[in-house]
C-alpha cells in the first residue's frame, strides 16, 4: 500500500508526496496540526492540509526571511517575529551576536510544542536566553507595541485565511510601522505569484505596505514544496533601501555558513519576472 500526502494548489492542479508514515495529528483551538515522515523531504508538518515547513527545504525560506533584513541595515538589536512557530526564523536570529532582544509572538502553543519534538532542529533557537515567547494574537501583540520599539519585524505568518487573516490588513502593517524604529525594517512572507488566489493575496498585501511604508520593495527564492515553487517576500522601510543600504562588509564580519543566501543572491532576488512587475505595479492603481 502506498500513502500520499496530498496538498491541492488550485482546483485544478495538486502537489504529493509519498508518505512513509504519519507521526502527528491533533486539532489545536486554532487549526489542525498533521506531522508526517517521507524519503524525499524527511519530516514535514502541514497546518490545515497546507505544508509549513520540510526537513529538507526549511532554509531557504528561513534563510530569505532573515538575512535579506540583516544585511541591509547593521544595526538591528530588537526584533519581533509574528507566527514562526516553527522555530527556524528564530533560530537563523540567534546566529547573530549583535541581536540584543527577539519576541516571538505565536498564536498557538501547540505548533511550538509539536515541532520542539519533531524538528528539533528548527526549534534550536528557542532556548536562547534572547529570545521571548508570547502565545497570544500578533495583531494585538504589534498594536500594543510602543512606538519605535523594533528595528526588525518579521511576519512569518501562515496564508491570509484562518488564523492568518489580520495579518495581511493595512491596520496591521500600519501598526508595524508605528512599533519600527526610524531605520526599522518589516519583512513578511508575501505568497505565490503564480496561482491567481495566491497572487491575488499577494497584490492585496503589497498594496497595504506600498501605501504604509516610503519603501516597498518585494523579492523572490524558489522554495519546492510552496505553491508554485516560486515564492514572494515583501520588504518595507521608512528609510532602508535594501539594495542600496546593503552592508556587505559588515555581513560578511558575521561569518555566518548560509545554504541558500549569499550576498549575490541578496542583489539578485529583488530582480522579478515581468509578469511579477506587472501585478505588483496593478495593486498600486486599485
Amino acid at each position: 500500500m502506498e500513502l500520499w500526502y496530498t496538498e491541492n494548489h488550485t482546483e485544478e492542479s495538486k502537489f504529493s508526496i509519498k508518505v512513509e508514515k504519519q507521526l502527528y495529528s491533533a486539532q489545536t483551538n486554532f487549526q489542525r496540526i498533521d506531522v508526517f515522515e517521507s524519503k524525499e523531504f524527511g519530516k514535514f508538518f502541514t497546518l490545515d492540509g497546507l505544508i509549513m515547513v520540510t526537513e529538507k527545504d526549511e532554509f531557504i525560506y528561513h534563510d530569505m526571511i532573515v538575512h535579506v533584513p540583516m544585511a541591509s541595515n547593521g544595526n538591528i538589536k530588537n526584533v519581533l517575529v509574528i507566527g514562526g512557530g516553527d522555530g527556524g526564523t528564530v533560530r537563523e536570529l540567534t546566529r547573530y551576536k549583535t541581536i540584543e532582544k527577539i519576541d516571538m509572538v505565536e498564536i498557538d502553543e501547540q505548533v511550538v510544542e509539536v515541532c520542539k519534538k519533531y524538528f528539533p532542529s528548527t526549534t534550536s533557537g528557542l532556548s536562547d536566553k534572547r529570545v521571548s515567547l508570547y502565545f497570544q494574537d500578533g495583531l494585538k501583540f504589534v498594536r500594543d507595541a510602543k512606538e519605535g520599539e523594533y528595528d526588525l519585524i518579521i511576519v512569518d505568518s501562515t496564508d491570509p485565511f484562518g488564523p492568518g487573516e489580520g495579518l495581511f490588513t493595512r491596520e496591521f502593517y500600519g501598526n508595524c510601522h508605528k512599533a519600527l524604529s526610524k531605520d526599522g525594517i518589516l519583512v513578511n512572507q508575501h505568497e505565490c505569484p503564480y496561482y491567481s488566489d495566491y497572487a491575488y493575496n499577494m497584490q492585496r498585501a503589497h498594496r497595504n505596505i506600498y501605501e504604509t511604508f516610503n519603501i516597498a520593495k518585494v523579492y523572490q527564492a524558489h522554495i519546492p514544496t510552496y505553491p508554485s515553487g516560486h515564492w514572494l517576500f515583501g520588504f518595507a522601510s521608512k528609510t532602508i533601501d535594501p539594495i542600496k543600504d546593503l552592508k556587505e562588509e559588515e555581513w560578511l564580519k558575521h561569518n555566518l555558513d548560509t545554504k541558500y543566501y549569499n550576498l549575490d543572491i541578496h542583489k539578485g532576488c529583488f530582480a522579478l519576472p515581468t509578469y511579477v512587475k506587472k501585478l505588483l505595479e496593478q495593486s498600486h492603481h486599485e
